[in-house]
């Protein structure tokens, strides 16, 4: 992607310049960002799909006194209030793993790094349906697909919730701005800026979400897989305390405990790119709804494309993909870059690479995470 290029997906400006002047700054309405744009899923297949095994999806409905009513899939189509009824919501996670067109419609915002792209989610909403007041810790874009979407916005300082709601409702909802969204509009908002989208008549809007990992979290896992030896040590280094003295205080950790684990800390964070694989490996790891059908064991291949499920990365040292991390270098890191970027290559790119690295890929198609591009 050339992202000194204007984009009409981002009302006209260059993605340098959006990331510059909005991202995590300040919201951008875009009239027809996609001119024309239709719904590559239909009502009836999507609804289909939030009762599927393996389909993260949710039934919202607003219930009489300002009450909320959540549900978690799958969701049989018996289950769902009917269409005429109004103040309904069906959300789809993650649409873009199960589906081709809407796997390509996510990567026209890969401008973002694939370290913070999250996944594309549909919300079908009846008359007067939506989630109510909220705010979301990430940054997002609102594509209106289908009818038409009232938003309200506003730059919420006092982020108290609704108590005893199954959502996280915001209490004091102050709107500062107001947009009527139609096929083709697009809204982003950074972190914290609060919204609440009514539908007017039925409607779709897909919602292109971003990662903003908790740093608790992350430190948490990091240090976990940090400390995960490939090979069990010949000789483990295990805690002594020859001049440990008799205590009467028995249930009192002892000082030199503390002092053996952090030692095992200090050790985990001085071992070569053990830090680099770790956040690379964890980056990639798939969604534990995800899995992934094998292909043939003994397939032939002339190109490659990545399967949609699959989250491949790379830093100067390694190649990522799907939670699992390959030292690489030369002409072989180069292939796999390009393939990590461009989620594909053509036969003349593999005319180019070593047998280590057509094994590889062999191996990966055998996993179902590359899949034939002929």
């Amino acid at each position: 992607m050339d992202i000194n290029t204007p984009l009409a997906l981002l009302g006209g400006l260059t993605a340098s310049q959006f990331m510059r002047k909005h991202w995590h700054k300040k919201p951008l309405l875009v009239r027809q960002a996609i001119p024309g744009f239709k719904a590559p899923i239909p009502r009836a297949r999507l609804l289909a799909m939030a009762g599927e095994d393996g389909v993260e999806s949710r039934l919202i409905q607003q219930l009489d006194g300002g009450n909320w009513k959540l549900g978690h899939g799958p969701l049989s189509r018996r289950s769902l209030p009917a269409l005429n009824k109004p103040g309904w919501t069906v959300l789809v996670q993650g649409v873009d793993m199960h589906d081709a067109k809407v796997h390509e419609l996510l990567q026209q915002f890969r401008f973002v790094p694939e370290a913070r792209l999250d996944d594309l989610m549909i919300s079908f909403a009846t008359d007067q349906g939506g989630v109510g007041p909220h705010f979301d810790s990430y940054d997002v874009f609102l594509l209106q697909a289908h009818g038409k979407r009232r938003w309200r916005i506003g730059r919420q300082k006092d982020l108290s919730l609704q108590p005893d709601k199954p959502l996280k409702i915001l209490a004091n909802f102050e709107p500062e701005e107001e947009f009527v969204l139609e096929p083709g509009d697009m809204l982003y908002l950074p972190p914290k800026w609060a919204h609440d989208g009514v539908a007017e008549g039925e409607c779709m809007t897909y919602s292109i979400g971003f990662r903003s990992p908790d740093r608790s979290e992350l430190g948490r896992e990091l240090l976990l897989r940090m400390s995960d030896e490939p090979d069990e040590p010949e000789n483990p280094v295990i805690y002594k305390d020859p001049k440990q003295e008799a205590v009467s205080n028995p249930a009192l950790i002892p000082e030199g405990m503390y002092d053996f684990a952090r030692e095992a800390l200090k050790k985990a964070m001085a071992e070569p790119l053990a830090l680099e694989r770790a956040l690379g490996e964890y980056l990639t790891e798939p969604k534990p709804n995800v899995w992934f059908e094998h292909g043939d064991e003994n397939g032939m291949f002339e190109s490659v494309v990545l399967d949609r499920r699959s989250r491949m990365m790379y830093d100067a040292k390694h190649i990522f993909i799907n939670g699992e991390s390959y030292l690489a270098g030369g002409r072989d890191a180069t292939l796999m870059r390009k393939l990590a970027d461009t989620k594909a290559l053509s036969r003349k790119d593999l005319a180019t690479a070593s047998d280590d690295a057509l094994e590889l890929l062999s191996s990966w198609f055998d996993a179902g995470w590359v899949r034939s591009g002929d």
